[in-house]
């Protein structure tokens, strides 16, 4: 087992390794910029090593400073949490080349998942579901034109490199092809430095619903159930929960085996996630892996009563999985609270934490880096908890949501507080009845 253990990342992801560590007995390094020298995981971490001012690219994403940092401290292995570097396969190439355990897959893991085409070819070839589409990169709107008359409209161009939905649109004709085109081309570039572009049957009305996976350095694979994140906005989760209310017992088990089947055709090691998107009939189709730990997996450990974190240390140390599958006992449900004002189209809205008084009780669990006192800096993501609850039922989980929304006071900023409670009380979701388009129709109330 490792020694000690220094966190590539910063906020509540920090510091939920910390935790973890902590109780296996590793000794753990935090790195932060000068914008997060107050941040709970500098404050609970044994050792803290800053590595840059507020800029991401001169501090979270700069592997120079990042390995100074291991150099100094004498860890022996990473964690990348998620963002920033954890699905850099050259951050992971380093790491090895260092002698460093990289707490994840390797490069070439990383790389075969990473690109959107590659990994679409990878799961054809496993025998995976896929959405029909190009095969490959398009070369021109014209030439995606075409393939679209045979796919039939509508049809969602993407970017090979992208996610959280960059360079990505949806298109219901030919007339709006090419400007859509030329957007999502600028957009990709800017954002992931690649303009290649591919294409997919556009599915209506769809869930999201994604397979958590653990692979370890033995060929085993097993699947820990699903996550339904279908409540999104502008391809940004917001809600996640297990068991999926739109799940049954047949189609759990064909995509928990879908999930297994993609983590072994490449032979994958550590936590990962496999995403799919599910239509109306319940088909589903490969859209993704995440080849590391996500935000929602809490969600999962609440469930099934694993540390996955935990989990995730002990396969890259070399430990074996039992060869067991896990299936949910309970019900839970995450809220992602971000620094956001819901009223003004959720803009962020960083600024310093005057009050905070923290959800409690039966089953509620918070996971956070902030506190009464504390200045959420305006350069990184705007999550700053998440709130998750559980219970024997849907209905009693969504009841205790309600209960621990209300008491979960943060004053000083706009959070997306308002918007979960709202959620929480609308028929339709209660219901069930959603899919990842839900939030376009949804209106908040006035305050």
């Amino acid at each position: 087992m490792f020694k000690k253990l220094l966190i590539a990342n910063r906020g509540e992801i920090a510091l939920r390794v910390i935790r973890t560590c902590k109780e296996m007995k590793i000794k753990t390094v935090a790195v932060y910029s000068t914008a997060d020298r107050d941040s709970l995981h500098v404050k609970f971490a044994d050792e803290a090593v800053c590595i840059g001012p507020p800029s991401s690219t001169e501090s979270y994403l700069n592997v120079p400073r990042l390995m100074a940092a291991v150099e100094i401290t004498n860890a022996d292995a990473i964690h990348p949490g998620y963002g920033f570097l954890a699905e850099n396969a050259d951050f992971a190439e380093v790491c090895t080349e260092y002698g460093i355990k990289f707490i994840g897959p390797t490069p070439e893991m990383i790389n075969r998942m990473g690109d959107k085409i590659t990994a679409k070819e990878t799961m054809i070839a496993a025998g995976v579901p896929c959405i029909p589409g190009s095969g490959g990169l398009l070369k021109s709107a014209d030439e995606g034109k075409k393939l679209a008359k045979g796919i039939g409209y509508p049809v969602i161009i993407k970017a090979t490199a992208g996610g959280g939905g960059k360079g990505m649109r949806v298109i219901w004709n030919d007339d709006e092809f090419q400007e859509n085109w030329d957007n999502a081309k600028i957009e990709a570039k800017a954002s992931f430095g690649n303009d290649g572009m591919y294409m997919e049957k556009f599915i209506e009305e769809p869930r999201h619903i994604e397979i958590q996976i653990i692979g370890d350095q033995h060929g085993n694979v097993i699947h820990l159930s699903e996550r339904d994140c279908s409540i999104q906005r502008r391809h940004q989760k917001l809600v996640e929960e297990c068991p999926s209310p739109f799940m049954t017992k047949a189609l759990r088990t064909k995509m928990g085996e879908a999930a297994i089947a993609a983590g072994m055709a490449i032979n994958y090691e550590g936590v990962g996630t496999v995403e799919f998107l599910v239509d109306k009939h319940r088909n589903f189709y490969f859209m993704e892996m995440n080849t590391r730990i996500q935000v929602e997996h809490p969600v999962t450990e609440e469930v099934i009563d694993r540390d996955l974190i935990k989990e995730q240390i002990k396969v890259a140390a070399g430990e074996k999985l039992n060869g067991k599958n896990y299936l949910p006992k309970l019900h839970c449900m995450e809220c992602r609270i971000n620094a956001e004002d819901v009223y003004n189209d959720f803009r962020p809205n960083p600024g310093n934490i005057t009050s905070f008084h923290s959800a409690k009780g039966h089953g509620v669990r918070v996971d956070t880096h902030v506190y009464a006192g504390y200045s959420v800096p305006p350069f990184y993501d705007s999550m700053i908890a998440k709130l998750i609850c559980k219970a024997e039922t849907r209905e009693e989980c969504i009841t205790k949501m309600e209960r621990a929304l209300d008491e979960f006071i943060i004053e000083g900023i706009k959070t997306t507080i308002p918007f979960h409670q709202q959620l929480m009380k609308n028929e339709k979701f209660r219901k069930g009845d959603f899919h990842t388009g839900f939030l376009d129709s949804f209106e908040m109330k006035n305050k």
